[in-house]
């Protein structure tokens, strides 16, 4: 699985708004349950709204518009974080989409 780097922009299923990745592995406590989310996001080119914010997954991108830029640093993000996903025990968030 690859993990997009922040900045990039994509449609979601059945999305009609370009989105943008501020943030990879959101923690989100959900009914109580602290849930975890690949991607937290804005919409482009508005930015962060704090009442619009996005909680969304690889599975539910449609169509990757722009990638981020990706160095030695977001690839070391990338493996911790899907080193992270294997050992937590917290359950990845469901959208509506999935």
């Amino acid at each position: 699985m690859e993990i997009l780097p922040i900045g990039t922009v994509v449609y979601l299923i059945e999305g009609n708004q370009k989105i943008i990745i501020l943030n990879i592995g959101a923690l989100v406590d959900i009914e109580g349950k602290e849930v975890y989310f690949d991607y937290t996001g804005a919409i482009y080119p508005d930015g962060l709204d704090i009442d619009n914010v996005y909680y969304f997954n690889n599975e539910d991108i449609e169509e990757i518009v722009y990638k981020g830029y990706i160095d030695e640093s977001h690839r070391k993000l990338e493996d911790k974080y899907l080193k992270w996903i294997k050992k937590t025990k917290r359950l990845k968030g469901r959208t509506k989409l999935n």
